[in-house]
């Protein structure tokens, strides 16, 4: 469980602050839910304090995890033959993302962050591609700046130094 005012990740959309407790009548039932306020967006969310597990909400990572997610992006990224850039891998691929993202992880976000990059520098990346590495960069930058107490900035510039090796 969570205490007020600590700073979570919702995996997907970025990191909150417990902002309260709310109790409310649901069908007869009452419930129990966190507000999160998310730091970088304009949203606040109810979850069932019951549902934080199924939703993925988790703490904010170690600095171990951190050091863990920079080292992935030191590794080389998957090689993907030009038969995978075509749509119908990019479905499949994109779907294996959606699923990492959900998950959360420092890791798996760098995974795929270094993946996309990976994939830029052989290709131009489409849309689809192209919001999802927006979306996975912003999501890293977000909780590893916090967890570092370092400026958005700095973070973003080492991201793309490391997974431009």
């Amino acid at each position: 469980m969570f205490a007020l005012n600590e700073k979570v990740v919702y995996p997907g959309y970025g990191v909150a602050k417990v902002n309260r407790v709310v109790n409310k009548c649901i069908g007869g039932q009452e419930s129990v839910f966190f507000e999160l306020t998310f730091l970088h967006k304009e949203a606040t969310v109810l979850v069932p304090t019951h549902n934080l597990e199924a939703a993925g909400i988790r703490p904010l990572s170690s600095g171990d995890n951190v050091k863990d997610a920079f080292r992935v992006l030191t590794e080389p990224a998957r090689k993907i033959t030009p038969y995978e850039f075509t749509a119908s891998n990019w479905n499949k691929r994109n779907k294996e993302y959606q699923l990492k993202l959900r998950r959360g992880s420092l890791r798996d976000l760098s995974e795929v962050y270094r993946d996309l990059r990976y994939i830029s520098s052989q290709k131009e990346l489409s849309f689809g591609e192209k919001n999802l590495l927006n979306q996975t960069e912003s999501l890293l930058v977000e909780e590893i700046s916090l967890i570092q107490k370092r400026a958005h900035e700095k973070t973003v510039e080492e991201l793309r130094t490391l997974s431009a090796r």
